[in-house]
């Protein structure tokens, strides 16, 4: 388990250490109360590897799709207004969760009866306006 606390204006640093500790994980799974932070360290993410296109909250959606500047595919999940677990089989998760791309997940406790058994675990605190601490997990399909 890895630690990393970081001031919101240290974001992008934050971003490359969790990048660097991903290693071959695909599959990261974003943890924290609403507003922790979530979608904006998704977002630092999403610029560290290069993704051009606007980076937002899939809310209503559930999924929205980017690409990496070396063309890897992100599949940005937000399960929080999903009100049936099996719905997320209707919007076809197995084939994203183990076709090989990245997929990063928010509120993924909506659905933790189909994630896959490995997965990066990133749990975001807020520990006041501007700081906060993540952990890093490499897991086993255990909260």
């Amino acid at each position: 388990m890895l630690t990393i606390q970081y001031r919101l204006d240290q974001i992008q640093e934050a971003a490359r250490q969790i990048i660097a500790e991903a290693g071959e994980d695909r599959i990261w799974v974003f943890q924290g109360q609403m507003g922790a932070g979530k979608t904006t360290m998704i977002k630092a993410l999403a610029k560290e590897m290069g993704v051009k296109d606007q980076v937002s909250s899939p809310t209503f959606g559930i999924v929205n799709e980017y690409e990496s500047s070396v063309g890897a595919k992100i599949y940005h999940f937000d399960f929080y207004r999903l009100d049936d677990p099996t719905e997320a089989l209707d919007i076809g998760i197995e084939e994203y969760f183990y076709g090989g791309d990245y997929c990063w997940i928010e509120w993924a406790e909506k659905i933790a009866q189909f994630l896959p058994d490995s997965f990066l675990l990133i749990r975001i605190k807020p520990e006041s306006e501007i700081n906060r601490t993540i952990t890093l997990q490499h897991s086993r399909n255990a909260d």
